[in-house]
């Protein structure tokens, strides 16, 4: 399950993102919890140090790999250097699984023990360096997050769960809709609720599953003003937390210790990402990556790489969760036809 965290900045997705994250972690389902935001805040909330959080390998600087690793033997990618963040899998492509040792992990994912002696995978895009001042947009570092995604077979009862950047910002390229729900935090102000709005625009035309989080509700008026500004939307509200206030200061008590409301919330979350299961469409899911691809060829794709980046569509090909079982590690074949 692909699970995206998004909100204007300062809402609290990162904060309940990593709650989320523990909660997942807590019942042993297997997670790659990735951070793409260039501020990069997932590491720290769950637990890491600041030192060892600036430690933590940039998968923007490993693009390249990532790139090659992807690509396999697909013959209608000519090189890794014509891939863009949009580029889709095909026949000969290498797909990434949540349960599975590779390359791109290897080099980009960090195992990080959890309460029960849980491990999680974290990767994060990276910060902005002094050498991209200028000459590089965060974009790009983000594109490899999306790259990954695009080559991502996942099942019921295994997630990836993603700190989005903050804002709107995941829809100059589609990839907001590589998720199969989004839970968007919002705090009860006008402001908190702007990026709402945006998003549900924005989403419409695209099946996006979009849940709103209420956070800081300090009572009944803000549930009301949140109610009346996001409808049915509204999934759940989370309050004020001690728990959050020690963590933050670097001083997390036991996760179960987590106030029970707030775990309640947590638990409302799992649940409506795991009955997305049942909405998955992996044609259309496909079909939205290669029309996001082609726009993105077109208007700045080509020029970029010098080569006609709709050639890398592969019309017989459909991602689908059946693929995590096709011959060879990683590898991806066209469905057959019956």
């Amino acid at each position: 399950m692909k699970i995206a965290f998004v909100g204007k900045g300062g809402s609290g997705k990162t904060t309940l993102s990593s709650l989320f994250i523990r909660q997942l972690a807590a019942t042993r389902i297997p997670v790659i919890a990735v951070d793409a935001d260039i501020n990069q805040h997932l590491g720290p909330a769950l637990g890491l140090d600041e030192a060892d959080a600036a430690d933590l390998p940039a998968m923007g600087a490993r693009l390249p790999l990532i790139k090659d690793y992807l690509r396999g033997t697909n013959p209608r990618i000519a090189s890794a250097e014509t891939m863009i963040k949009t580029t889709p899998p095909g026949e000969g492509s290498r797909l990434l699984r949540i349960r599975e040792d590779n390359p791109v992990y290897a080099a980009c994912a960090r195992p990080l023990e959890l309460e029960g002696g849980t491990d999680v995978r974290l990767m994060v895009t990276g910060p902005f360096t002094d050498s991209d001042l200028g000459v590089a947009c965060y974009h790009s570092k983000v594109g490899a997050v999306e790259l990954c995604l695009n080559h991502l077979v996942d099942g019921r009862d295994e997630y990836v769960v993603v700190d989005m950047t903050a804002g709107s910002d995941s829809f100059a390229s589609g990839m907001f809709t590589r998720f199969d729900a989004t839970f968007l935090v919002a705090e009860p102000t006008r402001k908190g609720v702007a990026v709402y709005r945006q998003y549900k625009e924005y989403a419409r035309d695209f099946g996006v599953i979009l849940h709103v989080v209420g956070n800081k509700v300090q009572g009944p008026d803000d549930v009301a003003f949140l109610r009346e500004e996001v409808g049915d939307d509204l999934l759940v509200t989370f309050g004020h937390s001690d728990w959050v206030r020690a963590m933050e200061k670097g001083r997390p008590p036991r996760f179960e210790t987590l106030e029970p409301a707030n775990l309640g919330a947590l638990r409302t979350l799992y649940e409506a990402a795991d009955a997305s299961y049942e909405l998955r469409d992996w044609e259309r899911y496909t079909r939205q990556m290669v029309h996001f691809h082609l726009k993105n060829a077109e208007s700045w794709g080509n020029a970029r790489t010098g080569a006609d980046l709709a050639a890398q569509v592969d019309p017989a090909f459909t991602m689908d969760e059946g693929l995590a079982t096709a011959q060879g590690p990683g590898a991806a074949s066209a469905p057959q036809p019956a």
